[in-house]
């Protein structure tokens, strides 16, 4: 039986199997030390570990479904079998669906809150109280530049992400003082499967912002959590979206990001069951153009 005292730190990325994640966990692995990768994918877990390793860390794996009630407790007792305390927990896991809220699936809404909220919000509240009696470690978590402003036809993910920022933003208040540190990292549009799974590659928004790589994020965002930084919004066009979305007001902000991650070719948000090109959308541009087809 091993005791309290002899157990290693280590840094967990939940969602370590890809994207944002796994780049964390590669930059991470330069520390040589024990980096425990929880994830769904057993392919991209063992190509994870692979890489955790060729960076000079010892790699464990753990395939686990996040939203299950007892994640944090198998987690917990995974880490235990193998010697192991959560150090640093990285929570990088999450997803979005892009569409009008009234034409995308509940289940598949839900879903942003289970993984996005209450998965992370579960295993940052199982794991921050060991780290603060031991004062040392910390919680890097994703949020997005998202998470600065609403976003109609991707609500629940931006409201996701906007949850995320302000949680981790409270707790780095909270435990400043205890040696622990909480970081939220908001990035921009990152060049990850994400892009494609969620539809936001198919919106004006996301295709003119411009794109950095999930390894450039990674670095940034490990620089600042051991620094002890609040927040890291990497890249500069990130920062401007940030910056807009806290100056100008909501009335200017919601109909420009409406317009821009609308497609014409979506289902139209009044149940119709028209493509919005065909149905609302006709009869804004006929609004538009004003009586006999005149542009006022």
């Amino acid at each position: 039986m091993i005791s309290h005292h002899e157990l290693r730190p280590a840094v967990v990325v939940i969602g370590g199997s890809g994207g944002i994640g796994r780049a964390i966990a590669g930059v991470a692995a330069r520390e040589r030390g024990a980096i425990v990768l929880v994830a769904r994918s057993p392919e991209g877990l063992a190509a994870a570990a692979s890489e955790v390793r060729q960076a000079g860390g010892e790699a464990f794996t753990l395939e686990l479904d996040l939203v299950a009630g007892d994640a944090p407790t198998r987690l917990e007792g995974f880490l235990s079998a193998h010697g192991l305390v959560c150090d640093v927990l990285v929570n990088s896991a999450g997803y979005g669906l892009r569409g009008a809220t009234t034409a995308l699936p509940v289940d598949g809404q839900l879903g942003i809150i289970d993984l996005n909220i209450h998965s992370l919000t579960e295993l940052t509240l199982h794991f921050l109280p060991g780290m603060v009696a031991r004062r040392r470690g910390g919680v890097l978590n994703l949020s997005s530049v998202a998470g600065f402003l609403p976003g109609p036809y991707m609500a629940l993910y931006f409201a996701s992400k906007g949850f995320v920022r302000f949680f981790s933003e409270a707790l780095h208040q909270e435990v400043r003082r205890t040696g622990v540190t909480v970081t939220c990292v908001a990035p921009g549009p990152v060049s990850t499967e994400f892009l494609a799974r969620s539809g936001a590659n198919q919106t004006v928004l996301f295709n003119v912002l411009p794109k950095v790589d999930a390894q450039y994020v990674a670095e940034r965002a490990w620089r600042g959590f051991k620094s002890g930084r609040r927040l890291v919004v990497p890249g500069i066009s990130a920062k401007l979206v940030a910056l807009a979305a806290t100056l100008l007001p909501s009335a200017a902000m919601l109909p420009l990001v409406g317009r821009l991650q609308r497609s014409g070719n979506d289902q139209c948000p009044c149940g119709s069951g028209l493509k919005f090109k065909k149905c609302c959308g006709t009869r804004q541009i006929q609004l538009r153009r004003g009586p006999r087809g005149i542009t006022p």
